[in-house]
């Protein structure tokens, strides 16, 4: 694994996440925003924002493992979240549980959440991006 997640010392820990990742890989991989849409084309979940956030995580996974990478390699989440407000927060983390569970792991690499105004489609409430690094 390249990826190697840290909490120092003098930073807040943050339950769903940490605040540090040391790559030591010899590749980046940086995926493209993922939302809530199937192999298919076809949106899932509209207007459920977590049901969203779960199809845009197992997105990522898939592009990743289209790579040869996983969760585990990743070194940056960066989720936006249309109309964000913290009463949105369990949603969001229910659906991330969702993913979690689904694949089997817990992703905690360092994320930004960023409330926008719109995403690209009018039904879209989230959208994912990753970078990871591979040997």
């Amino acid at each position: 694994m390249a990826i190697t997640l840290v909490n120092p010392e003098g930073l807040p820990e943050v339950d769903v996440y940490r605040q540090v990742s040391v790559a030591t890989g010899s590749r980046l991989v940086f995926v493209a925003g993922q939302v809530a849409r199937d192999a298919d084309g076809n949106k899932v979940g509209e207007g459920d924002l977590a049901a969203q956030v779960e199809q845009a995580y197992l997105n990522v996974a898939t592009a990743l493992s289209g790579v040869g990478a996983s969760f585990d390699d990743l070194a940056k989440l960066t989720v936006y979240v249309v109309g964000w407000t913290v009463d949105k927060m369990p949603l969001l983390l229910d659906g991330i549980g969702r993913a979690s569970a689904r694949l089997g792991m817990t992703p905690v690499p360092p994320a930004t959440l960023i409330g926008v105004a719109a995403l690209a489609e009018p039904d879209i409430l989230v959208e994912v991006e990753a970078t990871a690094v591979i040997d």
